[in-house]
């Protein structure tokens, strides 16, 4: 049995090698439309297993990780943003509030199947709109839901955590590796 990553999030490869050198990754191409009323943590916990599902059609007998990450202010669903303009309003609105990240793991290996979901609270400093012009120049924000990576120069935006880091970051080993262990991939 393989396990097989469906994403292709290089952070997500890089935090599942924390766990485990012994995986291969195959990119999950699915419609990620949703109906965004529902709440945040269905949200997520349908992608993350619709990105599963579809790989493991292809490898119905191996282990097959999907996850996905969202970024909730008040009810509403910050993606990855479209453009640099949608990354400052989305940074205009997260400045000196505290919103949800939710990351939902899903694992099936045609058996059994699980998912997981890491819900941290982040607060963010008060920005001013020079800090939000610079940070989305440096072209971080464009592919990370809410415009903001806290692994990189997101961090300087971040005032407080409560919950798990690597679940902003958009995979939480701990949670992951626990998983891995119940499914007995990991010993």
């Amino acid at each position: 049995m393989e396990l097989i990553l469906a994403s292709g999030s290089p952070r997500r490869r890089e935090l599942l090698a924390r766990i485990t050198p012994d995986f291969k990754v195959v990119i999950s191409d699915v419609d990620e439309t949703i109906d965004e009323t529902l709440p945040g943590t269905e949200i997520v916990a349908e992608l993350a297993k619709r990105k599963a599902q579809v790989v493991a059609q292809d490898y119905p007998t191996d282990l097959v990780i999907g996850s996905d990450t969202i970024v909730y202010l008040d009810g509403r669903v910050l993606g990855k943003p479209a453009d640099e303009a949608e990354a400052k309003q989305m940074l205009e609105a997260l400045s000196g509030t505290t919103h949800h990240v939710y990351t939902a793991v899903y694992l099936t290996n045609g058996i059994t199947e699980e998912t997981q979901i890491s819900d941290t609270k982040v607060t963010l400093h008060p920005l001013t709109a020079k800090e939000i012009a610079d940070y989305v120049d440096s072209g971080e924000p464009m592919d990370k839901a809410g415009a903001y990576g806290i692994q990189g120069l997101g961090a300087l935006l971040v005032d407080e955590i409560q919950g798990d880091f690597y679940g902003v970051a958009g995979f939480p080993i701990a949670t992951v590796y626990r998983m891995l262990k119940k499914v007995g991939f990991i010993k």
